[in-house]
């Protein structure tokens, strides 16, 4: 019998959700998405001690002030980690645009472009890239823009209906519906614990997955955040699903019948979806506590993970 993530890549890509070097390695995904929390976690592993060692010593010989420094250095370290990982995955890489740019329009397309700009720099198509972007109003109006310069974005910290069918109008490439951090906010708020189908993470995913094949809108729709198997499982067929490495290798290690969830021809009875004009889109991302607590919580810790990493370049900036 074939373990459950063998049965699952026969009907879903499967994304690491991590920038480990020696992860990716052995577990073989397709795709591999990084955010500041996991680039910070991998610029501590030995595996990428010499793309750090090298930022820094690119860092050293620029000019201009310190903190122009830092955040070049970042820059340039989330980059060369996406490179790394785009010879160990046949298909793409995500990079994140700054958390503290998640209401700033302007300043993401400026990001997002300059982050291409260093790929091709690099011999990186941008048909290998995703540029992801928090699912704020601003940044997906900057994904729509970058959509129509050929620039594919993955709309990340999506916990809402309103936020998926405005990443639909824009024309976004791919979004990433937070599945664990969903669960996570109706366990604390009603004191439960949910399992399969009955899981308020894996329910938001199959409703934006149903209101997207019902319509025909081509949006790739990945699920992320996973808690344990079972939310994976009962989205086994959903287009994407980005997990952990621990994850992973708990799906290779089991044994068992995976029964495919969703599919194109069946994606149960579609809800009725929002308006997507820019007021319709604050009112019903306003409407749930749940959505406007958790994407306010994770741009703070996406934003606190970036300062964090800024630090670490800071000290190693520092050493004589």
């Amino acid at each position: 019998m074939t373990s459950l993530l063998d049965q699952l890549r026969t009907m879903t890509v499967v994304v690491a959700d991590t920038g480990d070097i020696g992860a990716i390695e052995k577990l073989k995904p397709v795709d591999c998405t990084t955010n500041p929390s996991l680039l910070l976690k991998a610029a501590g592993t030995e595996g990428l001690a010499h793309i750090v060692d090298e930022a820094v010593s690119w860092g050293r010989a620029q000019g201009g002030g310190t903190e122009d420094v830092v955040q070049a250095v970042a820059d340039r370290l989330a980059v060369s980690v996406g490179v790394a990982l785009t010879k160990l995955v046949p298909g793409r890489v995500s990079t994140e645009v700054d958390a503290n740019l998640s209401f700033d329009t302007e300043r993401t397309l400026e990001k997002a472009r300059a982050i291409i700009g260093a790929y091709d720099a690099r011999g990186v198509p941008r048909e290998r890239v995703l540029i992801k972007i928090a699912s704020t109003w601003e940044g997906i109006q900057a994904a729509r823009v970058l959509q129509r310069e050929g620039v594919d974005c993955n709309l990340t910290l999506l916990f809402s209906l309103v936020q998926a069918m405005a990443c639909a109008d824009a024309g976004v490439f791919l979004i990433s519906p937070f599945v664990g951090r969903i669960t996570d906010w109706y366990a604390k708020a009603e004191g439960k614990t949910y399992t399969g189908a009955d899981d308020p993470g894996v329910q938001s995913v199959r409703a934006i997955y149903a209101a997207y094949k019902a319509r025909g809108i081509k949006t790739v729709v990945m699920g992320a955040s996973f808690r344990n198997i079972g939310q994976i499982q009962a989205l086994a067929g959903c287009d994407r699903l980005t997990i952990a490495p621990k994850l992973l290798e708990e799906l290779a290690a089991t044994q068992g019948t995976l029964t495919r969830a969703l599919s194109p021809e069946a994606y149960g009875e579609p809800p009725e979806v929002p308006a997507t004009d820019a007021l319709s889109f604050r009112w019903e991302l306003n409407e749930s506590a749940m959505a406007t607590e958790k994407l306010a919580e994770g741009i703070r810790q996406f934003g606190s993970d970036l300062r964090a990493l800024h630090g670490l370049i800071r000290a190693r900036l520092a050493r004589v």
